[in-house]
């Protein structure tokens, strides 16, 4: 009999409550003269809904509903005061009358054409940098559990990975190319003014903690002259992230839910146990036939079910308003035993004093992820290897455990690894106006995370396990202070607006670890009571810990200038001292301009076929940070190792000796890009159409790198340098088109980007840096990427495979013609793994009520090196009762003893697209529901996502980046054994009052 889950009833019921609840409590009583109707529509004559309609100087607020209307109670001699997004404010003055038709006119500074930069905002038609902006309307649809997906194929230049299937794993992004060999790539977050750190505290992405429910914007600046006011952190580009904030007028709450269910988008075509009776001999092999026909891939994968519920209360008045939000996702991966869970709160206000001069801004956040996750790898290659005559359960349904056979099952139950992260950010920016157009601004803020990551091994007698477990505590603690002032000047035709200011920003990191041994079979599981472990030795369970500390302080400054609305300016500058960095280069200088034209303010473009059309340009230089830290401090350690401890004695144990590990590097400095950015933005009058389209090419050098000392006496294996000559180089075209048209009843739209980029690595020193360590059976350690001079980053450096000869066994490519050919000096720069092309394309159409949205991506160019069929789906694995597919067997003349050592028989075609997201939805009428005084908005909707891909490529997804580094030097484009991506339905249902 099954057992009742009150768990799972109690989150059932709580969406149920929470309606009925909030929906009692929005019912407000109001003593009132009488009731004014009216509807609100635009210039065209289509209904504005969401219109904020209040009593000027009053508290009763309402909101327009799907077909415009509004009801609200006021007296004559009030005056209603309408506003919207992308509308001017309107207002109303009652009279006798009981019925009113508004019409509202767009607004030429729309809130829509404000984008967000380093340190304040400026209108889209201003920005002189490369800049784009992205409102939450605009983001992709679906189960999203980080914000760099909400991105993906939404803005040209920036090429989003989601390295594998994995609920919350974490996700690859780099814009406009990747420019380090050690360093990170990854962009800088700004989340409400808050610079990021990136360092994680337990399993998945570092922005995990936000609910993408609660993102009200996303900013990406691209280029050095938008990017330099971040200086050190700004040569990867720079993501701008603003949550949803309150807006004075009427309080909305605002509920939403949604189901989603997930299933493997497409499983590997392995042999079934019919074709591998059938393959097997054929190899001269004997068959080890049970008699089964089991599917392994069936027995370890499950439909995935997501839950998510979001709530939030908004509003205000004219001098404060605030918003708070809730929200909840619990999410099933597709692998049996995966499970994400995350709870998060939002709370922000904005208070104003003295007439209006201080107004004080305050956030908080508060987050809980809680992953559990089973050892995919070992499980997938379980299930994609095994005999499929062998049963994976009997009869009563319990796994089986056959000698020498790895039931994946008995891995899913028994192995798997526990981590929940907390993570408080807050923050508090006063504000204020000391004379006309001067404003002082502090910035106080923090971000606490504390994470707890358990690997576990639960004992068992069959399969014997003795048990392990290994617990991680990790800490990191960022404070940061800034001050600023803002000077803005206005005096036809002059405009300045003028930024100077200090930032500090302190981040502390700390980790320990313990493990213990042997735990008895059938009891508490060791995570729950460690104490039961039997074995605590320091040859395998001695104690961990690290704790490092991070300071930057830096000035920085902005002047911007205009003339006349037509001619631009601006200038940034950064000073930039960090911990990180030796005593002969603690600081480092980043300074940036750049230059725009209006060209549709020109007389001569008065009656032009544009109503918008901007030249711009930038030069700018940024640095990277992102090393280990360190490394220019001297190291010492002690050990009781024979050629480092020294007798003092006749007889006892030898004392500890203390010997240099690292010496001092005062020298090392900044990695360093510059950037040249030519652009043009353009909109047709009348016609709908606007776009972008930019050139780039981005230059770093003074490389990073960690090598081998020139100086023999050195006691260390490695030294961090800077590669002075060697230059990375990003270079590419983006163009952006959109065409939006709006009718009465229907309004549609279409667009899409393109990227064309090529990267190239000139002037090292070195023949080839190796990364990309290959895994499996003959196969470690064996390199697969290489940075080489006058190749891409990401290139594949491997052997040329040229098919099987006639005796059976594999022909290499003899590059050096020396008659050996499959050495290292044969090896080949045989593609990349980086896209040359990444673009996509989206549309949507509102009709009656109906929305409905589609959003496609894809890259091309690249190549993926299929690890897991390399070192799994050979001839010689058949031969041995190993399941495969049949591209092993493809070649008839293939001995089944040949060998299948990395080459390029295993690199395949990357390109793909992508059917991202695909929506339809439903507005309902609530005034003709009779419920418009209680729901002033109702939307339900489904959502496919992941529907199908396009592609040669035959693994689970070409989308894909396992981390195969060798020595912290980045690996591209490698799968093996990746998490594979699910297809998904989400219905869902979103409500206002």
């Amino acid at each position: 009999m099954r057992r009742f889950n009150q768990r799972s009833l109690f989150f059932g019921a709580l969406p149920v409550f929470l309606i009925f609840f909030f929906s009692m409590l929005s019912i407000v009583v109001q003593a009132q003269q009488r009731q004014i109707a009216g509807t609100v529509k635009d210039a065209k004559g289509a209904a504005v809904t969401s219109v904020s309609v209040v009593i000027k100087g009053g508290n009763a607020s309402t909101i327009t509903a799907e077909d415009g209307s509004f009801k609200i109670s006021a007296k004559t001699g009030d005056v209603l005061v309408l506003s919207a997004v992308s509308f001017e404010t309107a207002e109303v003055k009652i009279t006798a009358s009981s019925s009113y038709d508004v019409v509202l006119t767009s607004s030429s500074v729309a809130l829509t054409d404000v984008v967000v930069v380093g340190y304040g905002t400026q209108r889209k038609k201003d920005v002189t940098g490369a800049v784009k902006s992205l409102k939450a309307e605009s983001f992709n649809k679906g189960i999203i559990t980080s914000p760099q997906q909400l991105l993906q194929g939404k803005v040209s230049g920036v090429n989003v990975t989601s390295v594998s299937g994995e609920p919350g794993v974490q996700q690859g992004i780099t814009i406009r190319g990747p420019g380090g060999v050690r360093t990170s790539n990854t962009p800088l977050f700004v989340v409400d003014g808050i610079p990021l750190d990136n360092n994680l505290t337990g399993r998945g992405d570092p922005l995990n903690f936000l609910n993408p429910q609660d993102i009200e914007s996303m900013d990406v600046l691209k280029d050095a002259s938008a990017t330099a006011i971040y200086g050190s952190r700004g040569a990867n580009g720079v993501v701008i992230i603003t949550t949803k904030k309150g807006k004075a007028g009427a309080s909305q709450l605002s509920f939403s839910s949604s189901l989603g269910i997930s299933k493997i988008a497409r499983k590997l075509p392995v042999f079934t146990a019919a074709e591998f009776r059938s393959e097997v001999p054929k190899t001269g092999a004997t068959i080890d036939d049970k008699g089964a026909s089991t599917d392994w891939q069936d027995e370890i994968f499950r439909t995935g079910i997501t839950q998510d519920y979001n709530l939030s209360l908004s509003g205000g008045a004219e001098k404060l308003t605030y918003f708070g939000s809730f929200g909840m996702q619990k999410q099933e991966g597709i692998i049996k035993k995966n499970n994400l869970n995350r709870y998060s709160g939002r709370f922000n206000a904005s208070q104003k004093f003295w007439n209006d001069r201080l107004v004080i801004d305050v956030n908080l956040a508060v987050n809980q992820t809680k992953n559990d996750r089973p050892f995919f790898s070992a499980i997938l290659g379980q299930a994609i290897s095994n005999n499929p005559t062998y049963p994976a359960r009997d009869a009563n349904g319990n796994p089986v455990f056959v000698a020498g056979v790895n039931n994946p099952l008995f891995s899913i139950d028994g192995e798997g690894e526990m981590s929940t992260i907390n993570r408080v950010i807050g923050s508090i920016s006063p504000s204020l106006t000391i004379v006309k157009g001067l404003v002082y601004k502090l910035n106080f803020g923090i971000d606490n995370s504390n994470g707890t990551n358990d690997i576990q091994s639960k004992p068992s007698v069959t399969p014997f396990r003795e048990g392990r477990l290994e617990t991680f505590y990790n800490y990191n603690r960022n404070r940061l202070i800034e001050n600023y002032l803002t000077y803005n000047w206005v005096k036809n035709p002059h405009n300045v607006s003028a930024l100077a200011g200090h930032s500090y920003q302190r981040i502390f990191l700390q980790g320990r670890n313990y493990s213990i041994n042997r735990f008895t079979a059938g009891g508490v599981e060791p995570q729950y009571n460690p104490g039961t472990g039997q074995l605590l030795d320091l040859a395998t369970n001695r104690p961990g810990g690290f704790a490092v500390i991070n300071e930057l302080q830096s000035f920085f400054g902005r002047l911007t200038y205009q003339y006349n609305s037509k001619y631009l300016a601006t200038v940034n500058f950064r000073a930039d001292g960090s911990t990180k960095f030796g005593e002969n280069n603690k600081y480092g200088y980043f300074p940036s301009f750049s230059l725009g034209w209006k060209i549709t303010e020109e007389d001569f473009m008065r009656n032009s076929i544009f109503s918008n059309l901007k030249l711009r340009a930038g030069w700018g230089i940024t640095g990277n940070q992102e090393l280990p830290e360190k490394q220019t401090q001297p190291l010492f350690t002690s050990s009781t190792a024979g050629n480092q401890s020294y007798p003092l004695y006749p007889s006892g144990t030898y004392p500890a000796g203390t010997i240099y590990v690292r010496l001092a590097n005062p020298n090392l400095q900044w990695e360093t890009s510059t950037q040249i950015d030519v652009g043009l933005d353009f909109s047709l009058r009348n016609a709908g159409l606007s776009g972008t389209i930019d050139y780039f090419r981005k230059v770093t050098n003074n490389i990073l790198l960690a090598v081998p000392p020139a100086d023999p006496i050195v006691p260390a294996s490695t030294v961090w340098t800077n590669v002075e000559d060697m230059n990375i180089i990003n270079q590419g075209v983006e163009l952006e088109l959109d065409y939006r048209h709006s009718g009465k009843n229907v309004s549609y739209n279409v667009g899409g980007n393109v990227t064309f980029i090529k990267n190239k690595v000139e002037n090292s020193p070195y023949t080839v840096i190796t990364t990309g360590l290959a895994a499996g059976a003959g196969l470690t350690s064996s390199p697969l990427n290489g940075y080489i001079n006058g190749e891409p980053i990401g290139t594949f450096y491997l052997n040329r495979w040229d098919g099987i000869g006639a005796n059976g066994q594999s022909v290499y490519f003899d590059k050096d013609k020396n008659g050996s050919t499959y050495t290292d000096n044969d090896r080949i720069a045989a593609g990349t793994a980086l896209p040359n092309i990444i673009y996509s394309f989206y549309g949507g159409v509102n009709v009656k009520g109906f929305d409905f949205n589609f959003n496609m991506n894809g890259v091309s160019g690249n190549k993926v090196y299929d690890l897991t069929a390399n070192s799994t789906f050979t001839k010689v694995n058949l031969s041995r009762s190993g399941n495969v597919t049949a591209e092993a067997v493809a070649a008839a003349n293939e001995s089944s003893s040949n060998a299948a050592p990395i080459s390029t028989r295993y690199l395949k075609n990357g390109a793909f697209l992508r059917m991202n997201n695909m929506s339809l939805g439903y507005n309902v009428n609530t005034s003709k529901l009779g419920v418009s005084k209680w729901v002033s908005n109702l939307r339900v909707y489904v959502t496919g996502q992941n529907l199908f891909v396009i592609t040669d490529y035959n693994g689970y997804d070409p989308e894909v980046n396992t981390d195969r580094n060798s020595g912290g030097v980045i690996s591209y484009g490698i799968d093996y054994l990746s998490y594979p991506k699910a297809k998904s339905f989400i219905f869902g249902l979103n409500l206002s009052f």
